[in-house]
């Protein structure tokens, strides 16, 4: 059984004037209520809130770089598996509503719904508190992961490329497994193959994104040793 929203309502410091938000916000669709009532549109929303948030403070932040240089923070500060590991700091994953089946199938721990949910609380608290509500909390939660930064990320893609040129390995390839999702907020997983490795499947609102994600998530397995 999903945790009370109430304790999720402490620690993002806010009591929403309109509880359904939240509840909406932290309902997966595959749980047992009437069609459109799960996170999927304020995912859509929380998603551009998020990525003014970020942007405004990296432009005010470091005032000497380029586009393209803010351009790759916000796409690193962003990312599904950064998201992801800012939920799990959250336990939000305990607050989601699933069906049984999806519930036992480990949807609390899988990092794409955790990053999606992460997006769609911050889409409900925009609408239940408007824009500064949410600068706040993202401010909050993503303050010392913007001093750490000390220079761009490099673009996954790229790194690996590089990385794969250096071992004398043929170029990455990136195959498209499956599209779903509804119309507005379609999911593509893509399959990134490298020579003499298992393939890494990742998921992402557009071809681009998942074909990041899936470079990431090889970048990251190789800096761990899985």
């Amino acid at each position: 059984m999903a945790h009370d929203p109430a304790n999720l309502e402490d620690f993002i410091a806010h009591s929403f004037a309109d509880k359904s938000l939240l509840l909406t916000a932290l309902t997966h669709s595959s749980s047992n209520v009437k069609a459109g009532r799960n996170y999927e549109r304020l995912e859509f929303l929380g998603d551009r809130v998020l990525g003014l948030v970020i942007a405004e403070l990296l432009y005010k932040r470091f005032p000497n770089e380029t586009e393209g240089d803010l351009a790759k923070r916000l796409a690193a500060l962003v990312q599904g598996a950064f998201l992801a590991e800012i939920a799990k700091e959250m336990d939000l994953g305990a607050y989601i509503v699933f069906s049984d089946s999806e519930a036992q199938a480990g949807g609390a721990d899988n990092d794409n719904i955790l990053a999606d949910v992460f997006e769609s609380v911050i889409g409900a608290l925009y609408l239940d508190s408007g824009f500064e509500a949410c600068q706040r909390l993202i401010e909050r939660l993503w303050g010392e992961r913007l001093e750490v930064m000390k220079t761009p990320p490099a673009h996954p893609k790229t790194a690996l490329q590089e990385w794969a040129q250096s071992q004398g390995l043929g170029l990455p390839s990136y195959t498209i497994v499956e599209q779903s999702g509804p119309d507005h907020a379609p999911f593509f997983d893509v399959e990134l193959s490298v020579e003499g490795y298992g393939p890494v499947v990742a998921q992402g609102r557009s071809r681009q994104a998942a074909e990041k994600q899936a470079a990431a998530d090889f970048l990251q397995k190789l800096k761990s040793g899985a």
